[in-house]
């Protein structure tokens, strides 16, 4: 039996396809052998990201004997896993969050226009994906593609807009950000 060439691996190659105004990034492909009696058999494990590049992304792992295989099964559990994140002015998020899976562990924080995606691996085929264009984040932990991935999830799941917590609050979006601007008129007034 040939081998075939390995794809991806610890460093992970991205791959971007456009169909149905979604893109999706190959995150990495692991081969794994399952030794039986007459050799080894190989088969190959894909994960993948998935987004529309307006707020909607989602991720899935497909496991097959080939590598096209792995990565169609991986898209399809992505389109059916996508989540909806709110984002300020279509570029970064609203508010600086913190999500973990397992041992992964990341921080995610808005940034101001101009400063680009600042992510490593994983992350950063999540924020493309999602159509973040200014962001920073930090993965603490693992480095395991998978549990940083799903940590990313944890945190932007966490996210929420102004005006979803002004409705949980039963007040108007203007009141929220009215309450943070006149403490902050007061903090000059106090420091002079």
């Amino acid at each position: 039996m040939a081998r075939e060439p390995r794809e991806g691996g610890r460093g992970g190659r991205e791959r971007e396809r456009e169909q149905d105004d979604l893109v999706d990034k190959l995150v990495t492909i692991n081969r794994v052998a399952k030794v039986v009696k007459g050799g080894r058999r190989f088969a190959f494990a894909a994960l993948v990201v998935v987004g529309d590049q307006k707020g909607r992304v989602g991720y899935g792992a497909g496991k097959a004997r080939e590598v096209p295989e792995a990565i169609r099964k991986a898209t399809e559990r992505a389109k059916r896993t996508m989540i909806r994140v709110p984002m300020k002015e279509g570029r970064t998020l609203h508010h600086d969050t913190f999500g973990h899976f397992g041992a992964g562990k990341v921080v995610v924080r808005a940034a101001d226009a101009g400063t680009g995606i600042i992510a490593g691996g994983p992350m950063r085929a999540v924020f493309e994906s999602l159509g973040v264009s200014d962001v920073v984040a930090k993965s603490l932990g693992t480095r395991n593609p998978h549990n940083m991935v799903k940590a990313t999830f944890a945190a932007l799941e966490r996210c929420s807009s102004p005006r979803s917590v002004a409705a949980r609050r039963g007040k108007k979006p203007s009141e929220i950000f009215g309450k943070r601007e006149h403490a902050e008129e007061q903090a000059e007034v106090v420091n002079g």
